[in-house]
Formats: structure tokens, C-alpha cells, sequence
């Protein structure tokens, strides 16, 4: 029987210091040992099978990060991942918007 395969919610966004990336990925049902995540300079790569269908999905990253400085974290159906930026940002402009 073929699983069916969906994309999960994904949250993406800067910490306060604007000095890491914080991925936050919605796993519902998914046990710890089941999930594949890879990470590069440049996007990130998840793979989590549950017993009826697969979540599946591979993003891109706003800026480049330090792949091997990732912390990962997997508790209550959701994985929460924290690696830093290789250069910090710098100080944003804010637009007028007319």
C-alpha cells in the first residue's frame, strides 16, 4: 500500500537578535526516531513517515547558516530547530509604505 505524502506547517523566522534562524515544524503523530531532517548552507530537508501517510518536504532558507551548529529539538508532535546565522544581519531599513 503506497502512503500518501503531505507537506507539514513549517514556521521559519529570526530570533530577537536577528542572530538565528528558529525552524519550528508541526509533526503530529510522528515518533522522535521516525524523522529525518537534514540541513545545509541553504535549505533544509524533512522526512517523517506515521503509520498511515508520510511528511515530507524540502525548504528553502532566507539566508545562508551554519549547518553544523543546528540544535535540534522534538517534544509533543513538534520539532524545533535553532542554527545560526553564518553572517548576522545587518540593521534593517524600515519602508514607508504609502
Amino acid at each position: 500500500m503506497t502512503k500518501w505524502r503531505m507537506s507539514p506547517d513549517v514556521c521559519a523566522y529570526s530570533d530577537e537578535k536577528n542572530e538565528n534562524l528558529k525552524i519550528e515544524i508541526q509533526l503530529p503523530g510522528v515518533k522522535k526516531d521516525n524523522i529525518t531532517f537534514k540541513i545545509n548552507e541553504d535549505s533544509f530537508y524533512i522526512q517523517a513517515p506515521t503509520k498511515d501517510f508520510e511528511y515530507i518536504g524540502s525548504y528553502a532558507v532566507c539566508c545562508p547558516v551554519i549547518p553544523d551548529k543546528a540544535d535540534a529539538k522534538y517534544a509533543d508532535g513538534l520539532l524545533n530547530v535553532t542554527v545560526p546565522y553564518k553572517e548576522p544581519f545587518e540593521e534593517a531599513v524600515k519602508v514607508k509604505i504609502k
